[in-house]
């Protein structure tokens, strides 16, 4: 070891798998490192796999399914110990691909397994109920008192957690009574711009919504920085709640409401439960972790428009 300390030897990773029949790393792939909602997840992950002296390997396909079948098929060509996915939405390319291995596979942020008919090894699930995540924000905003709602989504098409969003955000209006028509549910690419413009698109609805629903906080965000620039006050006017939770979802003024998802929990139960399958040889049991709404100042009931009206005349005069 002074030897290997003195001459700065580093050890041929390659060899070492080959002979240990593990490399003691992880592949991961995710949408975007652009969020940090996914950086977190990261970083639990990461922390929790370096304590056993295990690496962290990062793809990210910016929401490309292509790009996402090359980047596993690299982190496979590198001997990995497990990949872990995001969401069930691949395509059946990547499929194929991880079918031909024997890596195991962990799928998270989602707790609905459609990967039975079409993955020929096991595939625990570690995530979230996203349907649920859209019920929480629409009962929020139906016990306020609203009936005119809109949703800015990200695009839904290969994004099961998008989409699982939306279908939860519309039964549960369904079941109250309230019909959310199709051209009030927006969707935009995630990013502050995507949630201006989302927000701006629903502001030319007859009637205009007294409350939306974000598909996550950054579009929430750019909405909230839109209605700002139209001078629409939030929450007096519109009220808004988004979902991630994001560190900077509870500094802004006014504070955002929004649906508390833990990620970097999220990621630390991932590696550890591939850590007790690396040592046991048993896949983990699914997972679905608690999340709850988080209500700051985004979200009121709606006002009266002989109050809206009052409201405005009296800021114009201060």
């Amino acid at each position: 070891m002074h030897a290997v300390t003195r001459l700065g030897y580093v050890p041929d990773g390659a060899a070492r798998a080959l002979a240990l029949g593990h490399a003691r790393m992880v592949g991961a792939v995710v949408p975007t490192l652009d969020n940090a909602i996914f950086a977190r997840a990261v970083q639990g992950m990461q922390s929790t796999l370096q304590e056993s002296n295990y690496q962290l390997l990062i793809a990210a396909h910016e929401y490309s399914l292509t790009a996402e079948t090359h980047a596993i098929r690299a982190l496979l060509e590198r001997s990995i110990d497990a990949l872990v996915l995001v969401g069930c939405d691949h395509s059946f390319e990547t499929w194929e691909l991880i079918n031909t291995t024997r890596v195991p596979v962990l799928v998270t942020w989602t707790n609905v397994k459609t990967t039975e008919r079409i993955l020929s090894i096991p595939a625990p699930h570690i995530g979230f109920d996203n349907r649920l995540v859209g019920k929480l924000a629409a009962e929020h905003l139906l016990k306020l008192g609203h009936k005119n709602l809109g949703m800015v989504s990200g695009f839904t098409r290969h994004n099961d957690r998008a989409r699982h969003r939306v279908e939860g955000f519309r039964t549960a209006l369904v079941d109250a009574g309230v019909r959310l028509p199709d051209d009030y549910v927006i969707e935009q690419p995630f990013g502050f711009d995507g949630g201006r413009s989302g927000l701006n698109q629903l502001m030319q609805m007859r009637p205009r919504p007294t409350a939306i629903f974000c598909g996550n906080d950054v579009l929430a965000l750019g909405a909230l920085f839109e209605a700002q620039s139209l001078q629409i006050d939030v929450p007096q006017e519109l009220s808004i709640v988004g979902c991630d939770n994001l560190p900077i979802s509870s500094q802004i003024t006014p504070k955002l409401s929004t649906v508390l998802l833990p990620t970097y929990d999220l990621g630390q139960q991932v590696a550890q439960s591939l850590l007790n399958w690396f040592s046991t040889n048993r896949p983990p049991t699914d997972r679905c972790l608690p999340i709850e709404l988080v209500v700051r100042e985004t979200s009121l009931p709606p006002v009266s428009e002989s109050a809206k009206s009052r409201y405005k005349n009296n800021a114009r005069d201060e």
